[in-house]
């Protein structure tokens, strides 16, 4: 038996916190398996949200990408929670999700109540629920399909948990982009009819509102990263949450920003909301004539310092990064108060 196949114990500080691995697990297997909240997003080794400092003991990481841990930052203690596994017991520095926010993650059969094309590229799959099963979940929270092949598929809801019962029956939203080529997207855009049967399992992810803060609130997106974005939305409007809300919203032509109506009806609801549209690559006949270029950009030309803000961002791993990064060393953004939720293909988690 290698140390890795071995209990090892597991403490979180500042929390005191503690759980232990079994097995071969990673860390975050196991603190997800114990209900411990621990940051995450990919659980791939690709987008880096579940970095951590290692306080002490030793762990040997799994393939991961340079971008989510670089050797400088391994050999300076810092892990990657999804892809480390304990070599001893070991204690680490994390944010943590209160407990009583780790929601049961359960595998579930769902059926595909609805499609609706969005966009060219862009599909909304409503899926059904169990009938009286209680599935909960947080806005901004991500499920897994499992594929027949046991590949695995991510997706954020798009509706936030009060709006479950649309028709009488629970269920889900999901926006899914069509990737030419890919296996899944493929048979959403060809194949897929209503009432088939899929498998997911979920609640993941550590993307949601931080309720306990009253520092105004920056949501950036691009692409189909609204969807989670949009849950949150109808949650702080179903909680009346007072703080100033400010979404900036990115995509390649006009088109890319699918629910625009749909963000425009809530301004005239949601009074402290403000809403910028950005698009990076407009042709002629879009008329365009609103902001242009990164989406993350229109933040830093429109804020000069963003010390005392929250910032939720979703979307491509590279925005997210460019963001994260220009946030912090440009605008004064506290590290702590930055929460993302990058959408990795499976071109990303391959580094491709």
């Amino acid at each position: 038996m290698t140390a890795a196949e071995t209990a090892h114990q597991i403490t979180v500080q500042p929390s005191g916190r503690v759980f232990a691995t079994q097995g071969e697990e990673t860390i975050l297997a196991a603190a997800i398996r114990s209900g411990v909240g621990l940051p995450y997003g990919c659980k791939d080794g690709a987008c880096g949200s579940c970095k951590c400092r290692k306080l002490s003991g030793s762990v040997e990481h799994g393939p991961h990408q340079q971008k989510a841990l670089s050797d400088a930052e391994e050999a300076a203690g810092f892990i990657l929670t999804c892809c480390a596994r304990p070599l001893t017991d070991v204690a680490l520095e994390s944010r943590q999700v209160t407990d009583e926010s780790a929601y049961p993650i359960r595998k579930l059969p769902v059926r595909v109540a609805a499609l609706q094309q969005l966009a060219h590229d862009v599909m909304r799959v409503r899926l059904q629920l169990p009938a009286g099963d209680g599935f909960r979940y947080h806005a901004g929270q991500y499920i897994e399909f499992i594929l027949k092949d046991g590949a695995r598929r991510a997706y954020s809801m798009a509706n936030a948990p009060h709006t479950q019962l649309e028709g009488g029956s629970p269920g889900v939203d999901l926006h899914i982009r069509h990737m030419p080529g890919g296996v899944f997207t493929d048979h959403v855009f060809g194949t897929m009819k209503e009432k088939e049967i899929l498998r997911v399992e979920g609640p993941f992810g550590s993307f949601f509102l931080r309720e306990d803060s009253q520092r105004p609130i920056i949501l950036l997106a691009s692409g189909t990263g609204f969807a989670p974005i949009k849950a949150l939305l109808e949650y702080m409007q179903f909680k009346g949450v007072d703080r100033p809300v400010a979404l900036y919203w990115g995509g390649r032509r006009p088109r890319d920003l699918y629910m625009d109506g749909w963000v425009r009806e809530r301004l005239a609801q949601m009074p402290r909301l403000t809403y910028v549209p950005v698009v990076s690559d407009a042709l002629p006949e879009d008329g365009w004539t609103g902001r242009t270029g990164f989406v993350h950009q229109a933040v830093l030309d429109d804020f000069a310092d963003l010390s005392g803000h929250q910032v939720y961002a979703c979307g491509t791993p590279v925005m997210v990064d460019a963001a994260r990064a220009s946030y912090g060393s440009e605008r004064g953004l506290p590290a702590e108060e930055f929460f993302a939720d990058a959408f990795t293909s499976e071109a990303d988690k391959h580094g491709a």
